[in-house]
């Protein structure tokens, strides 16, 4: 009997290995449930039968007009995911408009689901992204001016600021249908039900006044 040399069978195994992996998640959580009479949730959204389709559902105008950035922080950003546009369900990829006013930020949040390539369209924007501990927290940051294209890679701390002394404007696509968000400051400050304040003062260094202020902020999201 003849044995398959053993580079051969390394290889079969990281192919197979390869291969055999977890459709990536497109929602925060999805438990796991026997009951199938209260299993209503599939790992994105249900499909209407592909003949009952029309045009309409692959057609989203809600990026037309601008935000209003009359807010604390100056900006809005109008959302094209799946939520909003239903045509995009399993296509993996979602838009984004955000409108600056004059100064105006887009806080530092993730997509922990989604890549980010933003376009400028208008205006003069400082962006950035800072990486994970393994390199060592490092911060990559440009000015960008009109035409100008960033990207800012999967689950990592990005933010965008307008230093123009005009509106700015810019577009994001996003490669995920649902590539979710978390703005920093509002789910470590304004969690529902707020996090300890023992554990923000240990993690920040603060003193507990300070994060009971922080904590009794309202936290706007410009979303």
């Amino acid at each position: 009997m003849k044995f398959l040399p053993i580079s051969l069978l390394i290889l079969a195994l990281a192919t197979a290995t390869a291969l055999a992996y977890d459709p990536s998640p497109l929602q925060d959580i999805c438990v796991a449930t026997n009951d199938l009479e209260s299993g209503v949730f599939v790992n994105g959204k249900f499909c209407k039968d592909p003949k009952q389709a029309t045009a309409d559902d692959f057609v989203f105008m809600g990026l037309r007009n601008p935000g209003n950035t009359s807010n604390p922080l100056g900006s809005k950003v109008t959302q094209a995911f799946v939520q909003q546009f239903p045509g995009l369900n399993t296509l993996g990829i979602s838009m984004a408009r955000i409108d600056f006013a004059p100064g105006g930020l887009n806080p530092p949040h993730t997509h922990p689901r989604g890549t980010e390539l933003l376009v400028v369209v208008e205006g003069t924007l400082l962006v950035g992204f800072v990486t994970s501990d393994q390199l060592n927290n490092t911060l990559f940051t440009k000015v960008l001016y009109k035409g100008d294209v960033f990207v800012f890679p999967i689950g990592l701390i990005h933010f965008q600021l307008n230093i123009g002394n005009t509106y700015a404007l810019a577009f994001s696509g996003l490669s995920s249908q649902n590539p979710g968000l978390i703005t920093i400051a509002n789910a470590v400050f304004g969690a529902k039900a707020p996090i300890s304040a023992d554990v923000l003062t240990k993690a920040f260094q603060l003193d507990k006044k300070v994060v009971d202020h922080l904590e009794a902020q309202f936290w706007y999201d410009n979303n």
